[in-house]
């Protein structure tokens, strides 16, 4: 009996001690496991948060700068459509 009770404790004290950090073993599945996740994202076509940011505010602005060149071109087809005032002919 006392031999069951201590492979039952055995593994929830081995899981505590991985999740705490306090075991060599588990600080090198970390490492590796971020280095691998790293690796992978590398090979993605990934952003920053920050050049992310950066890329929709330069798209903010060319859409405000795109509308008002539509809107004064849309001027200056009305001026042309427009025809020339006769009144003083």
């Amino acid at each position: 009996m006392g031999q069951d009770d201590s492979n039952t404790r055995r593994p929830s004290s081995l899981f505590e001690r991985l999740t705490q950090g306090e075991d060599p073993l588990f600080n090198q599945i970390d490492r590796n496991a971020k280095s691998l996740l790293q690796s992978a994202l590398s090979r993605l076509d990934v952003v920053s948060r920050e050049e992310f940011d950066a890329q929709t505010a330069v798209l903010q602005r060319t859409r405000e700068r795109l509308e008002a060149l539509e809107k004064q071109i849309e001027m200056l087809d009305q001026t042309l459509e427009t025809p020339p005032d006769t009144a003083g002919q």
